[in-house]
């Protein structure tokens, strides 16, 4: 798939093709029939979207970048973006449980061995069931270097200790990529990546936990205690982990940040709409230059940050390393969907602060944006160490 052409009229075209417009096209209609009649409920009462999950994975809108060889469609990158930003464009709740799979098999698929990879990718496509990414601990989120937790080998088995938290779909997910340390030692060169059943004798589910927004996605603390896994189900040789979850970051922060941009994409609408409707000295709010100069910003700021998705999802389908253009999509992305669902907010006054209006759940659940995978600030250290300390 080349999105970008080269040699039209001399330059590069932004066109989809005719397959990635009818995939976005499914996306939208799903959004807006299957997700955004639930969103406001499903938000208010952090309920679990199973309903809205099956039906998403009978239409092939989970998992979509499982390999073809696994059963999968083995979509692009980009291909991915467009679906995830339409789903989330819905509710990002909801489209968070949705595409958090990819998070969760991506160091399946990114260093799983084939047997590995028909062991664990298949089940996705058959049925709709979960998979959950457990890097984030209690005391080391940003400084992954800090994780307490363990892997004690104990001849073809490893025993796993510690605890994670703010994990997405882990209180509902069938098994967790679970990151702990095998050498103490070695910090961050001491990591080693796990695939563990979530039912295994020793894990346990300690809390759901109750956010300020993208309620609708589950996001839990689990523990693992004298947990045993087989050898077998180690991804990479010991020590690869911490690389293994920065490939894996690579792959999907571009996504992460396509979510945020179907998130701005939505308040933004919701601002252009009631600005039109509301009428204050005679005139819509819309012919105030107070007004529509901060909804020019929205679409001129949402377009940037839609293009910067693009450019890394392009770039990772080309098979380039895309560590700063993923930075650049996932910082700008975040900030920007934080600025857009504010500022809807100013734009409906005191209604946009009232939760029957919906811009005041989209400006809660931008927050998030600024926060997972990666924090806004983590983005500008991993921006400035690619400039100054380039690869090669």
């Amino acid at each position: 798939m080349t999105t970008i052409e080269h040699g039209v009229a001399g330059g590069i075209s932004f066109a989809l093709t005719d397959e990635q417009k009818s995939l976005r096209d499914l996306a939208r209609e799903f959004a807006e029939k299957e997700i955004r009649p639930r969103a406001a409920s499903y938000d208010e009462t952090s309920q679990h979207p199973a309903d809205v999950i099956a039906k998403a994975h009978e239409l092939g809108l989970m998992n979509v970048h499982v390999p073809e060889e696994y059963g999968g469609l083995g979509l692009p990158c980009f291909d991915g973006m467009l679906i995830g930003e339409e789903l989330n464009w819905g509710c990002s709740g909801i489209g968070t449980s949705l595409v958090a799979n990819g998070l969760g098999s991506a160091p399946v698929i990114i260093a799983g061995s084939d047997d590995q990879k028909r062991r664990w990718l298949p089940q996705l496509i058959e049925e709709p069931i979960l998979c959950s990414f457990g890097l984030t601990e209690p005391g080391a989120g940003s400084d992954v270097a800090s994780m307490k937790s363990t892997a004690v080998r104990n001849g073809d088995e490893y025993v796993l200790n510690g605890s994670k938290t703010f994990i997405t779909n882990a209180g509902h997910a069938a098994w967790t990529v679970v990151f702990a340390k095998t050498d103490p030692s070695k910090g961050h060169k001491g990591i080693s990546a796990f695939v563990v059943p979530m039912e295994t004798d020793g894990v346990t589910i300690e809390k759901h936990l109750d956010k300020m927004g993208q309620r609708s996605t589950d996001t839990s603390a689990f523990s693992l205690q004298d947990v045993v896994v087989p050898a077998a189900n180690r991804l990479g040789e010991e020590g690869e982990g911490f690389k293994i979850a920065m490939q894996t970051l690579d792959f999907t922060r571009p996504g992460t940040a396509a979510a945020a941009v179907g998130v701005a994409q939505a308040a933004y609408e919701h601002a252009v709409e009631y600005a039109k409707e509301r009428v204050t000295f005679d005139v819509p709010i819309a012919m105030h230059q107070g007004v529509n100069f901060m909804i020019a910003d929205m679409a001129t700021e949402i377009e940037a940050a839609r293009l910067l998705v693009w450019q890394a999802a392009w770039m990772i389908d080309q098979g380039e390393r895309a560590t700063l253009q993923s930075s650049f999509a996932k910082r700008f992305a975040a900030d920007t969907v934080m600025k857009v669902t504010t500022d809807a907010v100013q734009v409906f006054g005191g209604y946009g602060y009232i939760k029957e209006y919906p811009v005041e759940k989209l400006m809660r659940d931008a927050k998030l944006f600024q926060i997972y995978e990666g924090t806004s600030q983590i983005q500008r250290l991993v921006i400035a160490k690619e400039i100054f300390m380039p690869r090669g």
